[in-house]
């Protein structure tokens, strides 16, 4: 039987650092990859320069595979650019990966056969691990709590608490195998990123919206990466406020599209203590972020042309 085909598309802005030992990892996969695609946000640090001549020297090694780089003229965002990857590639299967992760050999065959086994899969991930530290894991998947908080299930225990494969919520963004079959169906407006939210969450929303749709997410603890997390590790207060309202506000928007009716009301009651102590905090401590509602109230004619089409699909999966 013929194998299933298999993209694998990165986004990189300012990974000069990192974006080398990520593509050697791609090229020496066990499963044939067909199509390389790395999307450059105007990196102004000589990172698609370094792609150019990385793919320039493998062309000729790299078992078949086609190796792409887009330059964009700006920063389109981290969702943005990752649907022009997919609108530019029809493989059965997408990796999305950041450039500051890299995979074993094995990564992508093991996601494949898990996905392959069970059509009901639609996106799944390995176990990451710190590049810093190999015992400590950094995420096998997402979880979302009752308020709608959602965390990278296991972030910073020992890599030994998690053996164990098994279904999840939703898989982090930062190496994720998504099916060509749940894309197109979970796709709104033409987009599987919601283009609006830029960065930050927009896996979260991916996870939420294919969960309401009938998909399910997977784990496998055999299939390893290891991720190098600038966030956790040079800590929120060294990212720009820009970046801080983006991941602030594309929380609210996530709740709004996908958020049922039958739900919202305890939604709410539950997280009323969250929401006081984190608007509280942000009021003393981060009052910029209010600044971040303006863009809500901005897309709102397209939040709400979103949430109708998704609650409208949502509603005709439990009928």
């Amino acid at each position: 039987m013929k194998n299933k085909t298999v993209s694998i598309h990165i986004v990189t802005y300012n990974s000069a650092e990192d974006i080398i030992e990520c593509l050697v990892a791609v090229l020496e996969q066990d499963y044939p990859i067909e199509q390389v695609v790395v999307v450059d946000n105007a990196s102004s640090d000589g990172c698609a320069e370094k792609v150019k001549v990385f793919f320039n020297s493998n062309n000729s090694g790299s078992k078949g595979t086609h190796l792409v780089l887009i330059q964009n003229q700006i920063n389109t965002g981290f969702a943005p650019a990752h649907n022009q990857a997919i609108s530019v590639t029809n493989t059965d299967y997408i990796l999305v990966l950041n450039p500051d992760l890299t995979i074993n050999p094995d990564y992508v065959s093991r996601l494949v056969d898990r996905m392959e086994a069970d059509p009901q899969i639609g996106s799944a991930t390995g176990k990451l691990l710190l590049k810093a530290d190999h015992q400590i894991v950094d995420s096998t998947g997402l979880r979302m709590n009752r308020s709608r908080r959602a965390f990278d299930r296991g972030a910073g225990e020992p890599s030994d608490h998690w053996r164990e494969s098994g279904p999840v919520f939703g898989v982090s963004g930062a190496a994720a195998m998504y099916s060509r079959r749940m894309i197109n169906d979970i796709s709104v407006e033409g987009e599987f990123f919601d283009g609006d939210f830029f960065a930050y969450k927009e896996d979260v929303d991916v996870a939420w919206r294919a969960q309401l749709l009938g998909w399910q997410g997977f784990f496998d603890g055999e299939a390893v990466g290891y991720h190098e997390r600038g966030w956790k590790a040079s800590g929120r207060d060294s990212k720009p406020m820009f970046i801080r309202r983006i991941s602030y506000i594309n929380r609210y928007k996530m709740i709004y599209k996908n958020e049922q009716l039958r739900t919202l009301f305890m939604t709410l009651i539950i997280s009323i203590p969250y929401e006081m102590a984190a608007h509280g905090y942000m009021l003393l401590k981060e009052p910029g972020l209010i600044k971040a509602w303006k863009s809500f109230f901005a897309q709102s004619p397209a939040l709400k042309r979103k949430r109708k089409y998704i609650q409208a699909r949502a509603a005709g999966k439990n009928q």
